[in-house]
């Protein structure tokens, strides 16, 4: 009896620990299963990402090359106003262009970013535009102006700004436009301004105006040379110019404004 009790006994735990491992064999096959579909999923979600940033590229491929267009339509009309300012005053021969490159130059000492560098080329461009609304009897007047010819042909950096007030690719190009005339000082023109409150672009832009200046024959007096222009430069360190722009310029080899010199005339 005893030994039928264990046979039993066995035969039932032999039936429970079949039955478990069924158990285990059909969780494991559902676990199977489950992982081919995360599986599959998994693979639809790739490609799907991968058509995604495939898209992505093309767009950004596209969008790329219609901001280059873009920037070459804003860049040909910046040009063809400056040529419009610059045919005006034939003796400063490309004075713009020039202008333009010594003030990238600067900007570049001072550790200005590339993608900064468009902006202030439009303003460098355009900072005499406010001459077009100059009378030319007072714009070519051979002898000195009087204190009221003085007067409005001061107000050309105000014309200037105005001009380009409305059109808003060039509005960063505004304060070069109305600022390239201020002092450090306080002393210049139209608004007074001092110190920092004269913005950077303009107070770079005004140092490479001055040594384009220096630099060109004009009717009254012959050029000065590259080290003259750079003596007198220096010696406005804190009256005419900002003292760290001077320093950047003085940074500067020779030969990168002779290169500029050269190339553009």
């Amino acid at each position: 009896m005893r030994v039928a009790g264990e046979e039993t006994a066995l035969r039932e735990e032999v039936a429970r620990l079949t039955r478990e491992l069924e158990s285990l064999q059909h969780k494991l096959h559902e676990a199977r299963s489950e992982l081919g579909r995360q599986e599959l999923a998994s693979g639809r979600n790739e490609r799907q990402l991968e058509r995604y940033a495939a898209d992505l590229r093309e767009t950004f491929k596209q969008e790329r090359s219609r901001s280059q267009q873009l920037r070459r339509s804003y860049m040909a009309t910046v040009r063809a106003l400056s040529n419009a300012v610059e045919a005006r005053d034939a003796y400063t021969g490309k004075h713009a262009e020039r202008v333009t490159a010594y003030g990238i130059e600067i900007a570049r000492a001072l550790g200005i970013r590339s993608a900064e560098l468009a902006e202030l080329e439009f303003g460098f461009l355009l900072h005499d535009i406010g001459k077009l609304a100059i009378a030319d009897a007072i714009l070519f007047k051979p002898g000195p102006l009087t204190d009221e010819e003085r007067a409005l042909m001061a107000r050309h950096p105000l014309a200037g700004a105005e001009i380009v007030g409305g059109i808003e690719f060039l509005a960063q190009a505004a304060p070069v436009i109305r600022s390239h005339h201020e002092r450090w000082d306080g002393l210049g023109y139209p608004d007074g301004l001092a110190g920092a409150e004269i913005p950077l672009a303009a107070r770079m832009f005004s140092e490479a105006d001055v040594l384009d200046a220096l630099t060109t024959d004009r009717p009254y007096r012959p050029a000065s040379s590259l080290a003259v222009a750079r003596e007198m430069i220096s010696t406005q360190a804190g009256r005419q110019f900002d003292p760290q722009v001077v320093a950047a310029f003085n940074t500067i080899p020779d030969q990168t404004f002779v290169h500029i010199r050269t190339e553009i005339g």
